[in-house]
């Protein structure tokens, strides 16, 4: 008896999906760049603007050098992240210490699964979805800093997770942010938000000469050869 094959559905947003399903009609959707599921809801974002596409590369720049002069770390761009049985996230920016070196994250398929110390997203406003459904699932998933740039408001907040809370950082007196996690990883707001990639890359080139920076380098080392 002759079967007719089923067409996958397309994603829409709004839907309410499990993970799997998610990824299922997502991969028979190629033409399709960003989609996220988030507490089991298909979100689609709308086009981006060149201001947030510039932030965007300055961020990733920056997190593309410390990776550079840290071995055992790794920065990805728009990967889609496994995050409980729900989510299934696409932060813009990711910073993570890989599992041989004693990281929290790990592969499932081709996807990464668990949590990232680090994210990083580029928000529309405060009252982007970022700030709110997906900020509870990066919480509840252990995400030790997320860093979120508002493009409207102008405003750096950066997040770190505290007795399983995000609580907001304030950023010391010179106006730099300094990481907790990742020793040496050093951003200046202003810079950052007036388009100065430069002015960006300066304190983290000092942040990565410090002697924490050394430290933390040596003890991924360290981990490497213990695991």
């Amino acid at each position: 008896m002759a079967t007719v094959e089923q067409e996958v559905p397309p994603l829409v947003a709004g839907d309410f999906l499990s993970r799997d399903e998610f990824l299922r009609r997502w991969e028979a959707m190629p033409q399709l760049k960003r989609a996220e599921l988030i507490q089991g809801v298909v979100y689609v974002p709308s086009p981006l603007s060149l201001d947030h596409g510039d932030t965007d590369l300055h961020v990733g720049t920056w997190i593309g050098v410390y990776e550079a002069a840290t071995p055992g770390c790794r920065g990805s761009q728009n990967a889609t992240w496994l995050m409980g049985r729900r989510d299934a996230p696409q932060p813009d920016k990711s910073l993570r210490v890989l599992p041989e070196y004693g990281g929290k994250s790990h592969v499932e398929g081709k996807y990464a699964a668990g949590s990232a110390e680090f994210l990083a997203e580029i928000c529309i406003s405060s009252t982007a979805y970022d700030l709110h459904q997906k900020l509870e699932v990066y919480e509840r998933s252990g995400v030790q800093e997320y860093l979120t740039v508002l493009m409207q408001e102008r405003e750096v907040r950066w997040h770190r997770l505290v007795n399983g809370a995000f609580e907001l950082m304030p950023a010391d007196p010179d106006g730099v942010y300094r990481s907790e996690v990742f020793p040496g990883l050093w951003l200046d707001a202003a810079a950052l938000l007036a388009g100065d990639l430069a002015g960006v890359l300066a304190p983290l080139q000092h942040g990565l000469q410090t002697p924490e920076h050394s430290q933390f380098v040596a003890r991924l080392a360290a981990q490497r050869q213990t695991s």
